[in-house]
């Protein structure tokens, strides 16, 4: 039987890496050409939008969890790993919070807010650490593509911006430096908020699809 340290997450992750890549492309192009909504939304933040990749932790979580699965390497108990899972939600959550509390006025408090956020992705991975690792490897091969975007997107037409959701300024950025706007809009949200969101979904579906197809089965090798 397989185990954890025979998993490789590169090729694991491969395939749904690429089909978020081709998802994150084509959103770009569908905002440059104008496409209608809900297909895209170039509004700050971008919420709502069919082409988005926010949503496809769904699809791939479980994904992965029923591929490690297959492999023997199943989770302990599906209930502690989906259990970390919450956890891991619930850290998150707290982490929104505050950085709700401090938005306002950014401050230390601002650049916690973002660690909670991120230090909640790898929560999940206490309870399988498998899956924990997968995600974090997916959720940056997602969002590093999204990153490089952003870049160009806000230096772009003499940093007048693309006019996509991946340049918006809300009102309170609109007049600082193209840099500054980049490091708090893309950089930060990107490399905390975004991995964190992506590793908890992604866990908290795996864990569910993996209690399913565990359902009565006794596997002989587990992953703490």
């Amino acid at each position: 039987m397989a185990n954890a340290k025979a998993v490789n997450v590169p090729r694991l992750i491969a395939i749904p890496s690429l089909i978020t890549l081709a998802v994150t492309i084509l959103r770009v192009v569908g905002e440059i050409k104008h496409w209608p909504t809900p297909w895209v939304n170039t509004a700050a933040g971008g919420g709502g939008a069919i082409l988005g990749i926010a949503w496809l932790p769904i699809i791939f979580g479980p994904y992965f969890a029923i591929k490690l699965v297959g492999t023997g390497d199943a989770p302990a108990s599906s209930g502690r790993a989906i259990g970390y899972a919450f956890l891991g939600l619930i850290v998150f959550v707290l982490g929104g919070a505050l950085f709700q509390h401090s938005i306002n006025h950014p401050s230390a408090l601002t650049l916690v807010a973002f660690l909670v956020m991120l230090g909640a992705a790898f929560v999940p991975a206490i309870g399988w650490r498998s899956l924990g690792r997968a995600l974090l490897g997916y959720a940056l091969a997602a969002r590093i593509p999204v990153l490089i975007v952003m870049y160009f997107a806000m230096t772009g037409n003499g940093g007048a911006g693309w006019g996509t959701h991946y340049d918006a300024v809300p009102p309170s950025l609109a007049n600082f430096p193209v840099t500054t706007r980049y490091i708090f809009l893309g950089v930060m949200p990107q490399m905390t908020v975004w991995i964190g969101w992506t590793a908890i979904v992604g866990a908290i579906c795996g864990g569910i699809a993996a209690a399913i197809a565990n359902k009565g089965k006794h596997p002989a090798a587990v992953s703490a």
